[in-house]
């Protein structure tokens, strides 16, 4: 945290703008050596940068912001320059011959940012996915988690815990005094109320559904159109498709935004009880696997056969279609019946993930809120009083580890390793 950091924090060059930046606490001097001066706090000022011979690297405007009260909590300067391979590459290559400077490591800025207190765990968490976000519900789903909603409503859930543990201590320190004997006679309906709202918010979607995208998995027997049926709902001819039974032996994945509803659909292995070979049989076995953990399987085949809760799916309409109201006729030939099964997909896909509109946990965040709303249960203050502010404390400590008053080095490098150099 004593190095000072620099690195390209807009898009690859050739950009209208690049925009570097520069953290730590050389960050003023680093600017100075550049551009001549320091512009007046959070004053964007057009500056004239020179290299170490005095060569003019370009006519940028620079920006210095003092800490801690900055995006990193550190002191942070920001060049913004003309966004060309060789300018970007050149006004790089110069902070790099400054002593004390460094280029930033995946993440790091907002892991000083993290450090430094101006974001929490849950913030980074939002903000990494919302980096990452393709579609419009990814996006105005991640903005909750990265403007900081997760982190109120656990600060709120918090101040609960405290709230309640104050009346526990309390009897339990000062149970000879007379006002203070007893609990409140609205302590057992608030702790019942807090628990019920944390398993509300806990059992709701997982927010990795939205970032990574429901699974549909199309399965069914050998030779029933789902390769076809695969590449008609990608417009692409993405997996292979015969006459021949078998074709496909794997698991084949693809992500596609329909109706801006993120999807990842996977083609599978027909499914048969005998006639496979040793590498067929392979392909099988990982497509059972698939259709046991897809959130939608839209089966090709005897709606005998079917998974529990599959959507029956007929592929081959023009050449054989049938009147069963409960199955959904599509030709991947002609194109018949797609639009029917693509708004179905939707509004599945949509049930399937959690709200924009409201809190939604990923699982390390949902597993730890369990945690808290289960030490809650436990908390009896009918029996021993000191194991009930026992479990009070656990259940707070469960959401200060939510949002990352308690994290471990290797869990912090495996979310900031997700974002890129300049973030």
């Amino acid at each position: 945290m004593d190095d000072t950091i620099y690195a390209l924090s807009s898009g690859a060059p050739p950009a209208g703008i690049g925009v570097i930046r520069i953290s730590g606490i050389d960050a003023g001097r680093a600017l100075e050596t550049l551009a001549g001066s320091l512009p007046p706090a959070r004053s964007p000022r057009l500056r004239t940068l020179h290299d170490a011979d005095g060569d003019v690297l370009d006519v940028a405007l620079v920006l210095w912001f003092p800490g801690p009260a900055t995006a990193t909590g550190e002191d942070l300067a920001e060049i913004h320059c003309h966004g060309g391979r060789a300018v970007v590459a050149a006004i790089l290559a110069s902070l790099a011959c400054i002593d004390g400077l460094r280029e930033a490591e995946p993440g790091e800025f907002t892991r000083r940012a993290f450090t430094n207190g101006r974001i929490d765990l849950a913030e980074a968490e939002g903000l990494a996915d919302l980096l990452a976000a393709e579609t419009e519900l990814q996006r105005r789903g991640a903005l909750l988690a990265a403007g900081g909603d997760v982190s109120r409503r656990i600060e709120d859930w918090r101040g609960s815990i405290l709230g309640l543990a104050a009346s526990v201590e309390a009897v339990i320190d000062f149970a000879d005094e007379d006002d203070v004997a007893s609990l409140p006679p609205s302590f057992d309906e608030q702790l019942r109320a807090l628990v019920a709202e944390i398993r509300k918010v806990a059992e709701r979607p997982a927010a990795e559904r939205l970032r990574d995208g429901v699974r549909v998995v199309l399965a069914g027997p050998p030779n029933a159109g789902k390769s076809s049926l695969f590449n008609a709902l990608l417009a692409d001819d993405a997996a292979i498709v015969t006459a021949e039974a078998g074709t496909t032996r794997d698991v084949l994945e693809r992500p596609v935004s329909i109706a801006g509803v993120p999807f990842v659909l996977i083609d599978t292995a027909g499914v048969r009880d005998q006639g496979a070979g040793a590498i067929e049989e392979i392909g099988i076995e990982r497509a059972r696997r698939e259709i046991v953990s897809g959130q939608i399987v839209l089966w090709l085949g005897d709606a005998r056969d079917a998974p529990k809760g599959a959507l029956l799916v007929q592929s081959k309409s023009d050449l054989a279609d049938t009147t069963d109201s409960s199955v959904i006729n599509v030709s991947a030939v002609t194109g018949s019946g797609l639009e029917a099964l693509l708004e179905r997909l939707v509004e599945l896909g949509r049930a399937a993930l959690p709200p924009v509109d409201r809190v939604a946990f990923n699982r390390r965040q949902k597993a730890l809120a369990l945690a808290a709303a289960e030490h809650l249960e436990a908390v009896d203050v009918a029996g021993d009083l000191l194991v009930a502010a026992e479990n009070l404390r656990s259940a707070r400590q469960s959401l200060d580890a939510l949002v990352g008053r308690d994290s471990t080095e290797e869990m912090l490098d495996a979310l900031f390793g997700r974002f890129c150099i300049g973030k």
